[in-house]
């Protein structure tokens, strides 16, 4: 009896030593990390990390956080962020996201974002190379917001990136009850009676990059994507029905090669709130409606495009008409 309790003595002094080490090592990456992001010439403000978590789990608890790449033009500011992880593998990691209003200032303006058991869930497989299993972001009920009031907002949101085999990785985004705020349809300049919320938003593909995501993402360089099999692209907004879907292969300069189908209904009334947002020219509004009446005529329903396009030397294409340049598909 004697042995067997300095077995189990000995077994939790150990465990003991693993927790501490594991929990030192969390706290120590979070602050190497914010180190290095100053070292690169961002703005990386800390004022305490906390830990917590034991004995089953590691925790780090990050207070005042300020954050901002002058490259990108992007900052980020919140009061408090989370990061736990069981003990026995730090490398399955979830960031538990402030209740709070997020700070967001971009080249557009500042924002604010506010959701509601916002997590983020991060799934590596074990080894040096810390390669990318799963990533996933999920929330409840947020919005977004600037000046001008509420843009958007949805009760839930899901983006998921999960590993298929190898390079290969299945994204999903939905955002239930996607709703645009009272800005954005004054923006749209919508009648009261417009639908509030969108019926479906929606995104599902599976691409396959030139190598896995794994910590070579952030020393050297972003994993390019070679193809993209795009099953899905919905948004119902009212009597206004979108889909997309794609079969694509890309070069090593980003130039993508295949076919889109695409399918809309009521896609005038698109081109009308693409114009008043300022996403659409006003003077390319006739150009671009041209185009597109003769697509749908080719459908057989002016009130309806279903086509196929190719994508190929660099341009979209109906049939051999170059209808617009190709986007390079082109990570940085």
């Amino acid at each position: 009896m004697r042995k067997v309790m300095w077995i189990v003595a000995l077994a939790v002094l150990a465990w003991c030593g693993w927790w501490w080490v594991a929990s030192a090592g969390l706290r120590s990456g979070v602050q190497t990390w914010f180190d290095a992001r100053q070292a690169d010439g961002w703005q990386a403000e800390l004022r305490d990390v906390e830990s917590g978590g034991f004995p089953f789990g590691l925790q780090a608890g990050l207070r005042d956080i300020a954050l901002a790449d002058p490259q990108a033009g992007l900052a980020i500011e919140t009061q408090a962020l989370d990061i736990t992880a069981p003990a026995w593998w730090p490398g399955d990691v979830a960031v538990t996201l402030d209740d709070g209003p997020i700070l967001i200032a971009s080249p557009l303006g500042r924002s604010t974002l506010t959701m509601a058991d916002g997590v983020m869930a991060l799934n590596l497989h074990p080894g040096t190379a810390l390669e990318l299993e799963a990533l996933g972001w999920t929330a409840g009920p947020w919005q977004f917001s600037d000046p001008e009031g509420v843009q958007m907002q949805a009760d839930d949101l899901t983006l998921t990136m999960e590993q298929v085999e190898g390079a290969q990785y299945g994204l999903v985004a939905t955002a239930g009850t996607f709703t645009p705020g009272t800005a954005t349809r004054r923006g749209l300049r919508l009648p009261d009676n417009f639908p509030r919320a969108f019926d479906s938003l929606q995104l599902r593909a599976d691409v396959t990059f030139d190598q896995p995501w794994d910590r070579r993402a952030l020393d050297q360089r972003r994993p390019q994507p070679r193809v993209v099999d795009l099953h899905l692209v919905e948004a119902i907004w009212g009597d206004m029905k979108f889909n997309l879907s794609a079969d694509l292969t890309v070069d090593a300069q980003g130039v993508p090669t295949g076919t889109v189908a695409i399918q809309a209904e009521n896609w005038r009334e698109m081109l009308d709130m693409s114009e008043t947002a300022g996403l659409l020219p006003t003077q390319l509004r006739g150009q671009a409606e041209g185009v597109l009446q003769a697509l749908a005529g080719a459908s057989g329903n002016e009130n309806t495009l279903d086509v196929e396009l190719s994508v190929r030397d660099g341009a979209i294409r109906l049939g051999f008409i170059p209808l617009a340049p190709a986007p390079r598909l082109i990570l940085r």
